[in-house]
């Protein structure tokens, strides 16, 4: 394709707000930080909700309805919620968005794996709220639970909603999890993969892992599937441009990566998205607008959603 999707990941479930001041905690942040990623040339935007107070991961239905809606009036970016959530939030809770808002794409986590952020305690001491440093250790001992149950009955609520899965794969035994999914009719074409590299627990941000999943997937699932890749922390551009050279697409944002160059934190996850797409161009290639996207995605509309 010559037009590839920018999605910007606006904060996410992984950063504290003692790790960067740029993190957007609030629905009003959030938006904010929506529109720049917008006019900077992103075409989706991905959205975990904050407490507004503390910035702890949120489940919380009417802070999500705040913050979706007030994305749409700022912008006309295809909005994806995650349905990972945080640690500690029970599959009910993850998926409620989907069902209460109807989005019209949402993140789908393809398996289980261990998820860890507490060697991160390494290297901080202080923190500016209580549940940060226990949020970290906690992860030493936690299982990202993605069960067989847990994706037949996430796509069960997907198609009830007309909701697109982003299939996130962190390793290669989760497309044959995908694949299980399309032949029990759970799921249809054409699949939509965001390849997760470099979580503790996943598969490294490695070109060759790149490459490897990106052939399972066409012997496995078939040609009938469009991919994009992200990456954690210093591998975020790397990866992103491998990816670019293979014909996929990028995710950037301050939930994978807090900084723009080495040593310099990035002000908003529009300064990232600037940067792949002066990267992106330098190949001939251009960024889809949101309409383009959903056409790509086969999405049902922004007029569809239930916010």
């Amino acid at each position: 394709m010559d037009k590839f999707i920018v999605t910007a990941a606006l904060t996410g479930a992984i950063h504290t707000p003692t790790m960067s001041a740029y993190l957007p905690i609030t629905p009003d942040q959030l938006a904010e930080e929506a529109r720049r990623a917008r006019e900077a040339g992103a075409a989706v935007v991905h959205v975990h909700g904050r407490d507004p107070q503390t910035g702890r991961p949120s489940a919380d239905s009417a802070v999500f309805g705040e913050i979706l809606s007030k994305i749409k009036n700022k912008c006309d970016a295809v909005i994806c919620t995650t349905t990972g959530g945080g640690f500690g939030m029970t599959v009910e809770e993850r998926v409620k968005v989907v069902r209460t808002y109807s989005p019209e794409l949402a993140s789908l986590n393809a398996g289980s794996l261990n998820f860890s952020l507490h060697p991160l305690l390494d290297k901080m001491r202080n923190f500016k709220f209580d549940w940060e440093s226990q949020y970290l250790a906690m992860s030493e001992d936690f299982i990202f639970p993605n069960t067989f149950k847990t994706l037949r009955e996430f796509s069960h609520y997907f198609s009830q909603e007309d909701t697109k899965p982003e299939f996130e794969v962190y390793d290669a035994g989760m497309l044959n999890n995908i694949a299980f999914l399309l032949s029990r009719g759970s799921i249809k074409k054409p699949i939509y993969i965001q390849f997760v590299l470099g979580i503790l627990g996943g598969m490294q941000a490695t070109v060759n892992n790149l490459v490897f999943l990106y052939n399972s997937a066409r012997e496995i699932l078939g040609t009938e599937f469009v991919w994009s890749v992200c990456a954690a922390g210093k591998n975020q551009f790397r990866m992103c441009n491998a990816a670019l050279l293979m014909g996929g697409f990028t995710r950037v944002g301050l939930e994978d990566n807090l900084f723009l160059e080495k040593g310099e934190l990035a002000r908003s996850s529009g300064e990232q998205v600037e940067k792949i797409i002066r990267i992106a161009r330098e190949h001939g290639l251009e960024p889809a607008t949101p309409e383009e996207a959903r056409s790509i995605l086969k999405l049902k509309g922004l007029a569809a959603v239930k916010f």
